[in-house]
């Protein structure tokens, strides 16, 4: 990790270090762990809520989590902002919360629940697909464990177990140091972000972004104030590194591989 990678970690640790968890459950409600043949749960009660904005989603799940012994689906919510209100009246072992909601999407519904004081509910975000600064993030605000739709039952039913039994989930896999987890994620993100400037320097991603935005060459010039020469010097370079050969090609080339452009203008 560089310098600022590292700030930001550590500046992370010291938030989590010193947040009071939520407490775990009792012993009568605590997760009794099967052999690894089982594929079901067996807990005297975990009380669910389930927060998405597709209402086939949820009956689909509810049906799901109602099928396995020791599971009920207290509520649903529609939205955000009706998440965090039933979470706080009806106080779930387990939010299931969709990451993309209106009203409050989950970081912001995160957000809130944390606002609220301790909160003894564990939160697990659901979503279609996920970027790794987005995990760490989650983690930082509060979640508990992180799920793709995609995945199959026996991932969610393994992620609201671990989470019970007070541990973190995350994708298809229980997460055993919290710390070097979020450490490997944080390196892993910011090579990927490195990946995605493919090999432009600062300067050029200024003037890739200002393609991207209309501006002719001499608009760029002056602004950046540098020559008209320059600009088209660090265009053929940026044409070599991205394989294009017009500035149509670069700016759709930009927008499609999510290169990271600074706003210039």
């Amino acid at each position: 990790m560089n310098e600022t990678d590292e700030k930001n970690f550590e500046q992370f640790l010291r938030q989590f270090r010193f947040r009071t968890p939520a407490p775990l459950p009792s012993e009568n409600e605590a997760v009794r762990t099967h052999s690894a043949a089982a594929s079901t749960l067996s807990v005297s009660s975990i009380d669910i809520l389930i927060a998405d904005d597709h209402e086939m989603f949820r009956d689909g799940l509810r049906l799901v989590l109602e099928a396995e012994s020791g599971i009920k689906v207290i509520g649903e919510a529609s939205d955000g902002a009706e998440a965090v209100r039933l979470a706080r009246r009806f106080k779930p072992h387990i939010l299931l919360l969709d990451l993309s909601m209106p009203n409050h999407p989950g970081f912001e519904a995160l957000k809130a629940l944390g606002s609220g004081g301790p909160n003894e509910t564990r939160v697990i975000l659901l979503t279609a697909e996920v970027a790794k600064r987005q995990i760490v993030e989650a983690l930082q605000l509060g979640a508990r464990g992180v799920v793709l739709k995609s995945s199959a039952t026996e991932f969610l039913l393994k992620a609201i177990q671990t989470v019970m039994a007070g541990g973190y989930w995350v994708g298809r896999e229980k997460v055993g140091n919290l710390v070097q987890y979020l450490r490997n994620l944080i390196q892993s993100s910011s090579e990927e972000a490195r990946q995605r400037r493919y090999g432009l320097t600062a300067r050029e991603l200024e003037i890739v972004s200002a393609i991207v935005m209309g501006y002719s060459n001499r608009e760029i010039a002056a602004h950046l104030k540098i020559s008209q020469d320059t600009v088209k010097h660090h265009l053929s370079n940026i044409f070599d590194k991205t394989g294009v050969s017009s500035r149509l090609q670069l700016a759709l080339f930009a927008v499609n591989h999510s290169v990271p452009l600074p706003g210039i203008f």
